[in-house]
């Protein structure tokens, strides 16, 4: 049963690839590290999430949001595994840290829209968490189309399910459902970017393939808990 709706909106998508151990000695017991032609990927996703509401109310909650995430597998289940998701909601923020266990942190943010392109800041205001600024533009450059099965795209955004860590080391997971992602390749003038720092990890080399996204209906189901413990294998 789904528990929530809302709707992304200005998403923008920057993708690293990473060492496949790099990103495996970070993750909780019970999720592996899933990669793409022997690689692992970090991502930065910028965007605006807009009407959150649960299930049935008539009162929605809109707010920026910018999270480092990366990518997963438990079970057999491929997923988002989220290092952190900044919100800028106070309210929000803490119910998603006691419904959903997910790290959510307390944010200010400027988000200025001209057309198709998005100028994203964020400040870290919280204090549960080191210090993480970011700045930046993205637009699309090309026409919205479905990402194809097999793809490095595909395997970055087609996924309907999340994992979070609580505190005391327990897994959770919840799932999502929406249409295929209407996804555009795109560009991204990285100003400030102190979420790999904040992590604990060292800024990838290169410039991110970048995706952009104007808008996504989503539902989001009940959180569960990870019972069986996946062991990594290289």
């Amino acid at each position: 049963m789904d528990l929530l709706t809302m709707t992304w909106r200005d998403v923008g998508f920057m993708h690293w690839p990473v060492e496949p151990d790099s990103v495996q000695s970070t993750l909780p017991d019970g999720l592996n590290v899933d990669t793409y032609d022997g690689q692992a990927w970090l991502s930065v996703v910028p965007f605006q999430m807009a009407d959150i509401r649960p299930r049935g109310s008539p009162i929605g909650r809109s707010f920026g949001e910018l999270n480092l995430r990366t990518y997963v597998v438990a079970d057999g289940t491929p997923g988002v595994y989220f290092y952190n998701l900044d919100a800028d909601d106070r309210l929000s923020v803490t119910l998603a840290r006691q419904l959903f266990q997910l790290s959510y942190y307390r944010a200010s943010m400027q988000i200025r829209t001209d057309g198709d392109s998005v100028e994203f800041r964020s400040r870290r205001t919280s204090s549960r968490a080191p210090p993480a600024d970011f700045h930046a533009t993205y637009e699309p450059t090309e026409p919205p189309s479905s990402p194809e099965p097999g793809s490095v795209e595909s395997f970055l955004v087609e996924r309907y399910r999340f994992y979070a860590a609580s505190d005391d080391g327990a897994v959770y997971y919840a799932d999502i459902d929406h249409e295929p992602w209407p996804l555009q390749r795109g560009r991204a003038d990285i100003r400030t970017n102190g979420l790999f720092a904040a992590s604990g990890f060292e800024r990838p080399d290169g410039d991110p393939l970048v995706h952009y996204c104007a808008e996504i209906p989503v539902t989001a189901g009940r959180l569960h808990r990870l019972d069986a413990v996946a062991q990594y294998t290289d």
